[in-house]
């Protein structure tokens, strides 16, 4: 099962953002994100600065739709 939780630290305690389907006594393995992707200061700031201008290009109306994406990336997949 994949499932991502995101909670928040509130007074030493993990807070869920929202509510989760998982059966009483289910235990959980968390770990801060920054540990999870391994990039480094310079790295993170790239991606960040990406993501910027994507959320940017998006608000303009730019972008492509998942269908075309996906059949971009399926065709290089096969080049």
């Amino acid at each position: 099962m994949s499932l991502t939780l995101r909670a928040r630290v509130v007074a030493g305690r993990l807070v869920l953002d929202e509510p989760v389907e998982l059966p009483d006594g289910t235990v959980v393995e968390l770990m801060p994100a920054e540990e999870v992707d391994g990039l480094d200061e310079a790295e993170r700031g790239r991606l960040h600065a990406s993501l910027q201008r994507a959320a940017e290009q998006l608000g303009k109306g730019g972008g492509v739709a998942l269908d075309e994406a996906l059949r971009r990336i399926r065709g290089a997949e096969i080049a």
